[in-house]
């Protein structure tokens, strides 16, 4: 059998779901899977559906052109059509945190991530043994202020080079750029801890305990030009209380990036993530 994932998005009409699914059985699809939702204050419509085809059944080409026609033009649909078997390729940017790489790589290794990593970036040489670790190809880009064009020029050329359709900051630090933004639009994933803004700078763990917080967090979000302020994919809290440390402060929150991270990761993978006014639908 194929399997295919459709995501749609449009204004929200009479007849959609009638429409599509009628078309689905029309071309011999059987529906294995099908959630939608309403936003009533925008008057959006969203859907995923995953269909399966008998072998003789089934020409992705076509079945793209004949929804385009047929349903995609007459309801204005913004969607997408991809093969659920195929792996989207996944780049790894990362600095000297190797927390959320371990986790990422390890993951992968075991096969929970339905993805390839033909590619990590760094701006620092300290984790190419990680890399090498797992056998995965490792490039150095130096990023800084007076490298940052020629920095950005060499990425996007690793990426292009290795067909990457997706990115994940495991800890990056540093500002990723407007022209790779563009290419990679809703295509970036980020981790941070959760104090921001109220504890910003470079020890907000720190700062958070010395205002005795009780809960801590990780956020994962798509990357936009304004600084960690993009449509949030994962989240996640653990309690905290005047009997932990910083250190347990810190340990704390490198689990729950963990987490996060893996959980965004492998819902943009399965395609369940649609991004709307810089806010997402996550379908379970």
């Amino acid at each position: 059998m194929n399997k295919i994932v459709i995501l749609i998005h449009c204004s929200d009409q009479k007849g959609i779901i009638a429409a599509v699914t009628n078309y689905i059985a029309s071309i011999g699809g059987n529906i294995i899977y099908l959630d939608q939702h309403v936003d009533s204050d925008q008057d959006v419509f969203f859907m995923r559906l995953e269909c399966e085809f008998a072998k003789d059944h089934f020409n992705l080409d076509t079945i793209k052109d004949n929804f385009s026609k047929n349903l995609a033009n007459p309801f204005s649909m913004s969607w997408s059509i991809q093969l659920q078997e195929r792996k989207p390729r996944m780049a790894i940017f990362v600095s000297k945190y190797d927390h959320c790489l371990y986790d990422i790589l390890s993951r992968y290794s075991t096969g929970e991530l339905p993805i390839e990593i033909p590619i990590i970036i760094s701006n620092h040489h300290d984790l190419s043994s990680v890399a090498a670790r797992f056998s995965i190809p490792f490039h150095h880009i130096p990023f800084t202020k007076e490298t940052k064009e020629s920095g950005e020029k060499e990425q996007i050329a690793v990426l292009e080079k290795y067909q990457i359709d997706f990115i994940v900051l495991a800890r990056y630090m540093q500002i990723i750029t407007p022209n790779l933004i563009a290419l990679y639009q809703n295509k970036i994933i980020n981790i941070h801890h959760s104090f921001l803004p109220a504890f910003p700078g470079a020890k907000p763990y720190h700062s958070a305990f010395n205002r005795g917080v009780k809960i801590i967090g990780a956020t994962s979000h798509y990357v936009t030009e304004e600084l960690d302020e993009g449509p949030i994919i994962e989240q996640d809290i653990t309690r905290v209380t005047h009997s932990h440390s910083i250190e347990d402060f810190i340990m704390k929150g490198k689990d729950l990036e963990r987490m996060v991270l893996a959980r965004a990761i492998k819902l943009h993978a399965e395609r369940k993530t649609m991004v709307y006014n810089n806010k997402t639908v996550v379908f379970s």
